[in-house]
Order: structure tokens, then C-alpha cells, then sequence
């Protein structure tokens, strides 16, 4: 049986249940938090923001299902620089409610992603992604290098390197039939059991359960010569336990792809504890990456 729409689902039970739960993370983001939203032929945007008005901007791409309230443990840090702006992805968990024409590439994505920069005024900024979210900044990057003033990368997959066939294995099932048992147990799995905030736990499994998402534009693994040819200073923040990838060799592979590429290692994090945990290692490495 196909999903409501996203509005028909915001106006049901498990819709207020879910908005709830997401106000209830973003509670955690600094007293100043406020919202913008951005109009375009494919969605209305929502976009969380906090800090200075003045101050130099960085926009936060989150990873697939963890909506923009998962930079909680994050924002605080960067809005004593940065104009924060932390996006919910088109067609994904969170408020931006999908319309008008669907999104079916690559060129759509970066189109979107230019609609919000021009309607919030942003000739040049900082650019900050984890996971999916780091997918789409890197394809971003690479198409419109004269826009990000410096990039930051947080346990990226599919961009320098496969994912591991274990970590296939267990999403794939989730992918198909997304539950909220399903979402809880693997992401127990990949964090090893490390602890999580309970609310932003709870906000993931019930958006897994019952959020009507659309199929995902997800960009290819960019050729070893194109990323070679990454005209952004880019950091890549990777996690030591993360069971997505290797993070050793991915290092190794970033370190030799182009001198604009440096790769740092972030010991006591896995692929789904960024950018959460551990948040004083994740956040120093922001600030100093960002410039």
C-alpha cells in the first residue's frame, strides 16, 4: 500500500507523532534556532539556522533518514563562526515537503541546491555534508567549485571507495522494509552499541516507519581523475570504527587522490555516530576545517 503524501502524513496520527519527535531534538540546537523555508519546483526546503546573520555561512547536509536536527551536538560550536544553515534533504525525513516536478538526477539535485543559495543570498559558502549528504556536497563541488568556499566531508560514502558487503547485507533489508525495529537494531549493529540520544533515536526510527520518502537521487562514485581535479580544499572527517567502509584505506586513498584533499581519522566514532559522537573531536575538526 503506497504512502501519503508528505502533507497528508504531517496531518495524520503518526505525522504529529513524528513532528513531535522532531522538535523534541531540535530543542537541543542553541536558544536562537529558527526557520527558513525555500520554494522551488520541486519542494518546499526547510531549513534550520542559528547564528549571527552576518556571519560567514556554512550549509549542513545531513546523512539519508537523520533529518537536519542531527547537527545538535554541532551547531552550538559553529555558530560562535558560522551562519548555520541545516537543510532537510528533498524527499527525506524531515519538514521539506516534496511537489511539482520530481526529482529524477543528478542536475536536478544541483539545481535545487542552487535555488537555495540564490534565494538566501549566498554567493560563496561553506559547505559541510555526512554520509548521503556528503554524496551530495561532493557532487556539488565538483560541478560548482567557484561557489564553496571549503568543504567538509563526514564519513562519506561511495565517494572514495564501496561500501562493505556487511554493511550491504544488513541496510539492505532495512532499505526494503523500513521499520522501526528494523532501524533501532541496525544502528546498534554499526554503532557497536554505543549510546545515541534517545530523542534523535527515537526521531530516526519513527521517520523510518512511517515517513513517506521518495526514491533518492544518489550521485555515483566520481572517477579517480575527476575527484583529482576537486577545486575545493575539502577535509574528510572519517570515522575509525565505521562498518561502512575502511576507513584506513580510505584515508590512504583520499591522501593520494589530490593535495586539496586531506583526510583525518576520528577514533571512537562509526558511520552513524557522526556527527553526534564524539561530538568535542567532530566539532574541533569542523571549526579547524572550515577556517
Amino acid at each position: 500500500m503506497p504512502r501519503a503524501s508528505t502533507t497528508e502524513f504531517a496531518a495524520s496520527t503518526a505525522g504529529k507523532q513524528f513532528l513531535r519527535a522532531y522538535d523534541a531534538v531540535l530543542a537541543k540546537w542553541p536558544a536562537d534556532v529558527g526557520a527558513v523555508t525555500v520554494e522551488s519546483e520541486f519542494d518546499t526546503t526547510h531549513i534550520n539556522v542559528c547564528g549571527r546573520e552576518d556571519a560567514p555561512p556554512v550549509l549542513l547536509l545531513p546523512g539519508g533518514g537523520a533529518t537536519s536536527t542531527v547537527w545538535f551536538a554541532n551547531a552550538a560550536a559553529l555558530a560562535t563562526r558560522y551562519r548555520v544553515l541545516a537543510v532537510d534533504p528533498i524527499g527525506d525525513v524531515g519538514r521539506s515537503v516534496a511537489h511539482g516536478k520530481p526529482m529524477r538526477s543528478v542536475d536536478d539535485l544541483l539545481s535545487w541546491l542552487d535555488g537555495i543559495a540564490a534565494t538566501l543570498g549566498l554567493s560563496s559558502f561553506r559547505l559541510a555534508g555526512h554520509s548521503y549528504g556528503a554524496m551530495i556536497a561532493l557532487a556539488y563541488a565538483l560541478e560548482r567549485p567557484e561557489r564553496i568556499s571549503n568543504m567538509v566531508l563526514l564519513d562519506p560514502n561511495s565517494c572514495f571507495a564501496g561500501m562493505r558487503a556487511q554493511y550491504l547485507a544488513r541496510a539492505i533489508p532495512l532499505l526494503l522494509r523500513p521499520s522501526d525495529h528494523r532501524q533501532r537494531s541496525f544502528l546498534a549493529w554499526e554503532t557497536g552499541g554505543r549510546p545515541l540520544d534517545a530523542d534523535w533515536l527515537n526521531l530516526a526510527a519513527q521517520g523510518a516507519e512511517h515517513f513517506p520518502t521518495a526514491k533518492l537521487v544518489v550521485p555515483k562514485r566520481p572517477a579517480r581523475p575527476t575527484l583529482a581535479g576537486l577545486a575545493v580544499d575539502t577535509t574528510v572527517i572519517l570515522a575509525a570504527g565505521s562498518k561502512i567502509h575502511d576507513s584506513a584505506r580510505v584515508a590512504a586513498a583520499v591522501a593520494a587522490t589530490s593535495s586539496r584533499l586531506r583526510p583525518v581519522i576520528v577514533e571512537g566514532a562509526t558511520h552513524h555516530t557522526m556527527p553526534m559522537v564524539p561530538a568535542a573531536e567532530v566539532n574541533s575538526t569542523l571549526l579547524g576545517a572550515l577556517g
